[in-house]
């Protein structure tokens, strides 16, 4: 449609066009302005030069409008449940599918405000992060309800909360850079001084250290330790225990790494960090006596245990809930969605899965 209308423009707007409303010009009037001096010719060629180009305008944008809210939704039922498939960016018939996909309600625009400072000069992973690698990760994990459960609020409470993770965990803007750390996620792909190789023997027979291979943290929430390369490797089926570098040089790889750690409970019988954001999280009587409870506190007592919850108002979750609360705001939701202390936090919360000194460095 885009094309014909050019074409009708270059001919002087002498044919009849319609996109639901009726665009309609008169031959009758055209007619006499031909019969008028080069003054009013002129004037009307540039009038009717000035209406055409409206009128591309105007359609372009409705057009592009359709083309992003039409995308292909496929419904059948199974079992006397509704299950959808929308295409590449949540295929294969599931529940899930049928909400909005993440694109439809989180933005390119989005992305470049909550992770603003992330190509800046000083950043060490100048132009490795951006919006089509999250998205492209995203998509293998929606059709699982990653982003794509419940209501669209419930949908971008839990996208926040996963970036706020991703955010915190790799910014570089600590106490030096303007803006604060909240505006300097993904300035890191990788561990820059690591202490160690992070290679545990215990494991030789399940994920052996590969020759050379160093398991120092990579990624969007850093992965350390060769038995978790080796695990979440097998899982997402890529080689990592071999090839640990992979996560510092295929973004898509890095995000998908990180979602899969979001949606995948450490334990059976426990929640993941999704279901802790989703309503999908019912405490136990032992979790309700250990202040445990469904939001985000629930995530980072998952994430990091020990390490940053049951502690107080530490400064390490302090920092998490801050890019938390910011990233809500940038999205539109805003913070006061975030929940009560008790959600909010994990200070008073007991670790599910208490660690020693070394697990609490893996993720």
């Amino acid at each position: 449609m885009y094309f014909i209308l050019i074409k009708a423009c270059n001919g002087n707007c002498k044919q009849h066009f319609s996109y639901k409303n009726h665009l309609h010009f008169d031959n009758t009037t055209h007619n006499h302005i031909l019969l008028g001096n080069k003054s009013s010719l002129s004037q009307t060629r540039m009038e009717t030069k000035h209406i055409c180009l409206l009128v591309l305008s105007v359609l372009f944008v409705i057009v592009t409008i359709v083309d992003a809210d039409t995308s292909p939704v496929l419904v059948k039922k199974v079992k006397g449940k509704k299950v959808c498939d929308q295409g590449w960016e949540c295929k294969g018939w599931s529940e899930y599918c049928c909400n909005l996909t993440i694109s439809q309600y989180f933005d390119y625009y989005q992305f470049e405000n909550l992770f603003s400072k992330r190509n800046t000069p000083v950043a060490h992973a100048v132009g490795f992060w951006d919006f089509k690698s999250f998205i492209t990760a995203s998509a293998i994990y929606q059709p699982l309800g990653f982003g794509t459960t419940g209501n669209k609020t419930t949908q971008m409470l839990e996208v926040a909360a996963f970036l706020a993770h991703v955010g915190s965990q790799t910014s570089c803007g600590y106490g030096v850079a303007t803006g604060g750390p909240t505006s300097w996620g993904l300035c890191y792909n990788k561990e820059l001084s690591p202490m160690q190789d992070y290679c545990d023997d215990n494991y030789k027979y399940t994920y052996p250290c590969a020759p050379g291979a160093l398991y120092f943290g990579r990624g969007a929430l850093p992965v350390f330790w060769n038995y978790n390369y080796g695990y979440i490797g097998d899982c997402i089926k890529a080689d990592l225990l071999h090839h640990p570098e992979y996560l510092e040089q295929n973004a898509t790889l890095a995000f998908q790494a990180a979602i899969f750690q979001w949606i995948t409970p450490l334990k059976k019988g426990q929640p993941s960090a999704h279901d802790c954001m989703v309503g999908s999280y019912k405490p136990t009587k032992n979790d309700t006596s250990s202040n445990r409870f469904p939001g985000f506190g629930c995530t980072m007592n998952i994430l990091y245990g020990e390490r940053t919850c049951g502690k107080g108002d530490v400064d390490d979750m302090n920092t998490i809930i801050t890019h938390y609360l910011y990233y809500l705001d940038l999205m539109g939701l805003g913070r006061e969605y975030a929940g009560p202390h008790e959600v909010l936090t994990c200070a008073e919360q007991k670790p599910f899965n208490p660690s020693t000194t070394k697990d609490s460095a893996s993720t």
